[in-house]
């Protein structure tokens, strides 16, 4: 028996095999008979929908299109709140999709920047005065009448939220100032103590 027909026959005993299987299966979770002609067309249209055009090109590998949205103010107080830091700079805001930007709606990815929330310790202020997190969120954007792009700042979810390299604060008050950079000794600037009383 040739190595050609082995395959052919294992493939048949196969499809044979999963098919009664799954008959099987639907009689027990029904308690009714099969409906052989459904379960057919099913698996014809979930096998024809997975490999149509669509999802083809869904997964092939491609470079995020940069996309340019005009309401970046309130995504980035929606970002802001949603990942619970302090602000978000804007001008590091960036908004990308693997999506086709020529649909009604697609989805997009946006990551910018953002300033962690002032904290105090033993009676000072400290306020970030440089981003110090990057933080990346998933949204749902659209196509307005004019053909500009919003984004749907109450379908922002966060991705992830980075911590970015530890940066020194500088301390005012006291009658002396000092830097602070945990282990480190560069003085880079990085937060703005605040004594008060």
């Amino acid at each position: 028996m040739s190595g050609k027909l082995k395959i052919l026959l294992i493939l048949v005993f196969f499809i044979a095999f999963f098919e009664a299987g799954l008959f099987s299966s639907y009689t027990i979770i029904t308690s009714e008979p099969p409906d052989v002609r459904g379960l057919i067309d099913l698996q014809i249209r979930t096998i024809t929908e997975f490999f149509s055009p669509e999802k083809i090109s869904e997964v092939m590998i491609k470079d995020p299109e940069e996309v340019t949205i005009i309401n970046k103010a309130k995504v980035a107080d929606a970002m802001a709140s949603a990942a619970k830091v302090d602000g978000i700079d804007i001008s590091t805001m960036n908004v990308t999709t693997l999506n086709n930007t020529q649909n009604r709606e697609f989805d997009v990815e946006i990551n910018a920047l953002a300033f962690s929330s002032p904290n105090s310790t033993k009676g000072s202020l400290i306020l970030s005065t440089v981003p110090d997190y990057s933080v990346t969120v998933k949204a749902l954007a659209y196509r307005t009448n004019d053909g500009t792009i919003e984004v749907n700042v109450t379908s922002i979810a966060v991705v992830s939220i980075m911590k970015l390299a530890t940066t020194d604060e500088t301390f005012i008050g006291g009658g002396n100032s000092s830097n602070r950079s945990g282990s480190s000794g560069n003085n880079r600037g990085g937060g703005l103590n605040i004594s008060f009383v």
